[in-house]
């Protein structure tokens, strides 16, 4: 009887864990808009719904989980926002704010979004002309769709502690400067649309970080990304760089299942079995990218959907249209100057020129900061070196892919290529 209780207990113990990783992510950025709509202290609604995530873990596995986990989350939460008010303010006018803070954070639930969907509307309302635009697509990552600041730090090429302080800074100004947050009306979508791009390319990159789904942090975002893209193009279907970002995304996305092999093995892009790619996929990013490029107006993003349409060449001819493949990486590099597009035009070139002609190149980047830290430049170098027989470096080279990389997978893969470098 006490083991069936025990089992019991174990079993609501997991539900009550499961349901609160969904609530946190797939309402994290709406529960913390809720809470900050009327204070404008972000920081202020992420402590305080920490606290209400807290309390759901010790109550729900005792008393059960909720019908409605996000309303008592929200409730909790907002408990104790009027608490840390209550040590704050005195009297009767403190009251009355409390109360209209109750009121105003009902209303917003109540609403229907200008937007047609939470999320998205609260990314255009994290884009405001008044926050610094360096921190605008790493606030939405985090206070909409809940990254931590080490993650929105890999996507920037940043430090950790520098995005944590640039998040500090952003949050602060909203609070001190009372800049809304709001959604914005329609006729302020395209002058903030910029961000919001970014930002959900940004979170699909992170997800794509997890292509077997079993990092809990992960799993879902570049689903959840790709259909906030969709809903972007969908929303503004005549601006030509949301197009180009969703064609981007289903490009990559085509190719999910042929990044691991059976064994769970990771399998570079230039290994992989091109009929794995999903056609119908391929075939709707095609017809998006067209529907761009009609409109008139090249951008980074219709750039990178194209260099991801030359790759599919590989899959209707059995080779790869390298020349294509750095004739775009040229176009992109002139528009956005981002070490990422010069280190990938370069792995282009060693197609073409020999890995030696890349690693001419690829020394002027070898002082870039941005780099230091970024594990494909390693993984690259160590690579081309390999190429060029300098098997010591690449040794060397491939130590520092391996120490900063954090999927298994490719952890593996890399230690097996350095580990068949000639000694």
């Amino acid at each position: 009887m006490a083991a069936t209780g025990r089992a019991a207990l174990t079993s609501q113990g997991n539900a009550a864990r499961d349901t609160a990783e969904l609530v946190a992510r797939d309402s994290y950025g709406r529960l913390v808009a809720l809470l900050a709509v009327r204070t404008r202290d972000v920081a202020a609604a992420e402590d305080a719904l920490a606290d209400a995530f807290a309390a759901a873990l010790a109550d729900w596995p005792a008393n059960g989980v909720p019908a409605r986990p996000e309303a008592w989350l929200v409730t909790v939460a907002r408990r104790r926002l009027i608490d840390a008010a209550r040590r704050r303010q005195t009297g009767d006018a403190a009251e009355g704010t409390l109360r209209l803070l109750a009121e105003e954070v009902d209303a917003a639930a109540a609403a229907g979004p200008r937007i047609p969907d939470r999320r998205l509307a609260l990314l255009f309302a994290c884009a405001h002309p008044a926050l610094d635009p360096a921190i605008r697509a790493p606030l939405m990552l985090q206070v909409v769709l809940g990254l931590d600041a080490k993650r929105i730090a890999s996507a920037f090429l940043m430090s950790p502690a520098a995005i944590g302080k640039r998040l500090g800074r952003a949050k602060a100004r909203i609070r001190e400067a009372g800049i809304p947050f709001a959604v914005p009306d329609r006729a302020e979508l395209p002058g903030r649309l910029d961000t919001v791009l970014d930002a959900i390319y940004a979170a699909f990159g992170d997800g794509w970080g997890d292509p077997a789904g079993t990092d809990a942090a992960r799993r879902g975002l570049s689903a959840e990304a790709l259909y906030l893209a969709r809903l972007a193009a969908a929303l503004m279907p005549d601006e030509p760089e949301a197009l180009g970002l969703l064609a981007l995304m289903l490009h990559a996305e085509a190719r999910r299942g042929a990044r691991r092999n059976g064994e769970g093995d990771y399998v570079p892009l230039a290994a992989q079995e091109t009929d794995q790619w999903d056609a119908a996929m391929i075939a709707e990013a095609e017809a998006v990218l067209r529907r761009a490029s009609g409109l008139g107006a090249i951008g980074r993003y219709q750039l990178e959907a194209a260099v991801q349409s030359a790759h599919v060449e590989r899959r209707l001819t059995g080779r790869a249209n390298w020349a294509a493949v750095i004739q775009l990486y040229d176009a992109l590099q002139a528009l956005t100057g981002s070490p990422v597009v010069a280190l990938n035009r370069l792995l282009a070139v060693a197609e073409i020129d020999g890995a030696e002609a890349a690693l001419g190149e690829m020394d002027t980047l070898a002082g870039d900061r941005r780099l230091v830290d970024y594990q494909p430049y390693w993984a690259a170098r160590a690579e081309l070196l390999a190429r060029a027989g300098a098997h010591g470096e690449s040794r060397r080279a491939y130590a520092m892919a391996i120490g900063l990389e954090q999927d298994p997978a490719v952890r593996r893969f890399l230690l097996r290529r350095q580990a068949g470098l000639p000694e």
